[in-house]
């Protein structure tokens, strides 16, 4: 039976920690700036049809226009900020796909009165 060096333990004790999220499926790939724009595009697509009697319709879809060909050209911070332009015309909020929703506590006690 072959013993190993505890530091040769330790190491790999170390590794299994930091892969650990990924094994265990925990780990969150961030959005990519196009795939942001494509998400704020369909976004702003679905705006415009909820809000088609808005009066700032034709200036939304100007800016959506805008969006996509900054994003097409690789400009897509740019792009980015176009749609979110056409979307606070609508009176819509942009969708923030790497926002972390805060989790409820579900350790506090709420108190009837």
């Amino acid at each position: 039976m072959q013993r190993f060096p505890i530091s040769l333990i330790g190491v790999l004790f170390g590794i299994s920690l930091v892969a650990r999220p990924l094994w265990a499926g925990e780990a969150k790939v961030a959005t990519t700036r196009t795939e942001h724009c494509n998400n704020l595009s369909h976004q702003v697509d679905e705006a415009l049809e909820t809000h088609a009697a808005s009066t700032q319709v034709t200036a939304a879809k100007a800016l959506q226009r805008k969006g996509n060909r900054l994003c097409a050209n690789k400009k897509q911070a740019q792009g980015i900020r176009a749609f979110a332009n056409a979307l606070k015309l609508l009176g819509v909020t942009p969708i923030d796909p790497d926002a972390v929703t805060p989790k409820t506590d579900l350790h506090s006690k709420e108190t009837k009165p």
